[in-house]
């Protein structure tokens, strides 16, 4: 089987369960991984026939989209904020809106670089480790506290905190759990994209996202769907310092709820941030002492 032959073999498939749009960028990435050449090249040696692991690879890798497994884990990479990660099942696929999370945090610290060293961050809910991986690489002088309760998603967070040469303290910790908060100091800064999917809206999810995707990193119960930004609230009610700040993402349908509920904490300043595509997905709530 040449490349050329391959490619519109897995294009030919991918069109069944995708938006022709996407199915060729999804075939065009996995030609990339499996022949090691850029679009240009595959086109020139379009001729060249697959060795016989490259051939092995791209039917496992064809099975696998077959069946609805994001590419991402296909893969094992995932990029954010032009870093690539490896990413697995144990941990949520990186999405754009948590980048424009990260970003605005940045933005929102860019007072520090110039006036002190002494910054500290805490991000709830690490992951794959993005969110403070990118953080690190942006403010390198701010100490960085990572907290999850999954030991399989610290696993993958610490290996992409090596692989990118960023200094992060990993913590196993379920934040839910006021003892477990109570041990941690007192930040600058709390960022987390927390599970904010009410159960009930799983049946209207993706197959790719319910089939793959951590369900405890995505789902909280319909009957208290807030339960992580209280969390997050008393953290800092109970660890204050002169002026701290949460940055988390949030679901549209709940922007003015979450809002509500810094205010009724005794939050200063609570902004809500809509996403490029226009939805209320971000909160920045302010605690001054």
């Amino acid at each position: 089987m040449t490349i050329h032959e391959a490619n519109q073999k897995l294009l030919s498939q991918l069109d069944s369960i995708y938006e022709h749009r996407e199915a060729v960028a999804i075939s065009d990435l996995v030609m990339e991984n499996i022949t090691k050449q850029k679009k240009t090249e595959r086109i020139i040696h379009k001729n060249i026939i697959l060795s016989g692991a490259e051939e092995l690879l791209f039917e496992k890798y064809s099975a696998e989209l077959m069946n609805h497994r994001p590419l991402q884990y296909v893969l094992h990479e995932a990029w954010f904020s032009g870093l690539k990660l490896y990413v697995d099942e144990r941990v949520l696929i990186p999405r754009p809106e948590t980048e424009e999370l990260v970003n605005w945090l940045i933005e929102d610290a860019s007072d520090f670089r110039d006036q002190t060293a002494d910054i500290s961050i805490l991000d709830i809910g690490t992951g794959s480790g993005c969110i403070p991986i990118v953080l690190k690489k942006k403010l390198p002088q701010a100490t960085i506290y990572s907290c999850d309760i999954s030991q399989d998603a610290l696993d993958v967070a610490r290996k992409n905190a090596s692989m990118h040469g960023t200094d992060i303290n990993f913590i196993l910790s379920d934040f839910l759990n006021a003892n477990n908060r109570n041990l941690l100091p007192r930040f600058d800064y709390i960022i987390s994209n927390p599970p904010y999917v009410p159960v009930s809206s799983k049946k209207k999810m993706s197959e790719h996202v319910v089939a793959y995707e951590p369900p405890l990193a995505l789902f909280v119960h319909d009957n208290n769907p807030l339960i992580f930004y209280e969390a997050l609230a008393d953290f800092v009610i109970e660890k204050p310092r002169i002026k701290t700040k949460i940055f988390a993402e949030l679901h549209e349908d709940f922007s003015d709820p979450v809002k509500q509920l810094f205010f009724s904490k005794g939050f200063a300043s609570v902004e809500i941030k809509k996403d490029l595509h226009g939805k209320n997905r971000m909160i920045k709530a302010t605690m001054l002492l």
